[in-house]
């Protein structure tokens, strides 16, 4: 029997706001609110949820690269058994240059178009491995045929502009991939590619994990990807995560209502005329409802769900989900009313 996989990312009850104002209203914006979670050292792991529900904000979070407008309140955020939010900003820029990568969704927002390809690759092997001349430009090269760009010495001196979308992210992909890291964050990552280019993007990415290791923490709302690449899916709704589960159970049969609803609008159950929109629009992160967030859209809400916040609800060892609906005391109730 092997060894269990170590967490290489634990989140323990992290909660970031926002500060902003509305008018002359200073408002709370409760961004990621009191989040948990545990990442396996070599896993793939998805955060799901519709636009604003704080998938990107956990994820800067983790990186301590938020706005100036964001604070973290509380919690814990053990990454290779190290405490992040203990971290000064020198020792982080260390560890988002070493350890931990991220993908963004707009590879043009993450290029410089004022340097060139070889430039931008190896930057941080200059800076952060003290590579140089030969051993450096042999890196740059290495990395280039990792994420399969074609002729890498000519690549090396072409500017972003010069290449295409597809092209533009696999450069990202060997930036974040460079100093080796444990961890890399993809944020959206296939976004702006076309649906080929998106299947081509997704296998460089397996590739290189069954190469390297890294773990992947994906960063989506495209279903899609999360049924081809992820292991584990975490969904987040109004700042919490409402579900945690593998991926298989997430898709044969999901446990809470926003996770259904999500699955329906997206597949509609595997028949497209069967495909239906969430009903209602996501909460306002400043003026929250009271109870479970999700109950003003929830189509199997009860009498509690507006009162009280659900807890989270063990449904195996691996799965848990914060709904009145799997908590002991009301699950006959429903079953009365259903």
């Amino acid at each position: 029997m092997g060894m269990e996989a170590k967490p290489i990312l634990e989140v323990e009850n992290l909660t970031t706001y926002f500060s902003v104002f509305d008018g002359f209203e200073k408002k709370t914006v409760k961004a990621v609110d009191g989040v948990s979670l545990s990442v396996t050292s070599g896993d793939t792991v998805a955060i799901i949820g519709e636009s604003g529900c704080g998938k990107s904000t956990l994820a800067l979070s983790i990186l301590r690269v938020l706005p100036e407008t964001a604070t973290i309140l509380n919690g814990k955020i053990v990454f290779d058994g190290e405490d992040l939010l203990q971290k000064n900003r020198g020792e982080m820029s260390k560890i988002r240059a070493e350890k931990i990568a991220m993908i963004l969704q707009d590879p043009m927002m993450s290029l410089n178009p004022v340097f060139t390809i070889g430039n931008q690759v190896g930057e941080t092997l200059y800076y952060h491995q003290g590579l140089r001349n030969r051993l450096l430009k042999d890196r740059i090269k290495e990395l280039l045929l990792d994420v399969k760009i074609p002729e890498p010495e000519s690549r090396m001196k072409q500017y972003p502009h010069e290449m295409s979308g597809g092209m533009r992210q696999r450069i990202v992909g060997a930036i974040a991939l460079s100093c080796n890291p444990k961890l890399i964050m993809a944020d959206e990552p296939t976004t702006n590619l076309d649906v080929t280019i998106q299947l081509q993007y997704l296998n460089l990415l397996r590739d290189l994990q069954e190469k390297t290791g890294v773990t992947l923490l994906f960063i989506t709302h495209d279903l899609g990807i999360v049924a081809e690449m992820c292991k584990r899916v975490i969904v987040m709704y109004s700042g919490k995560v409402v579900e945690r589960a593998p991926v298989t159970n997430i898709y044969d049969d999901p446990a809470h209502p926003y996770t259904k609803a999500l699955l329906d609008a997206a597949f509609g159950l595997q028949d497209l005329s069967k495909r239906s929109p969430i009903k209602g629009e996501p909460p306002d992160l400043s003026n929250l409802p009271p109870g479970c967030h999700y109950h003003p859209r929830c189509e199997r809400q009860l009498g509690i769900c507006s009162q009280e916040e659900p807890p989270e609800i063990a449904l195996s060892p691996d799965r848990t989900v914060k709904c009145w609906l799997f908590d002991p005391a009301h699950r006959k109730s429903d079953r009365m009313k259903h």
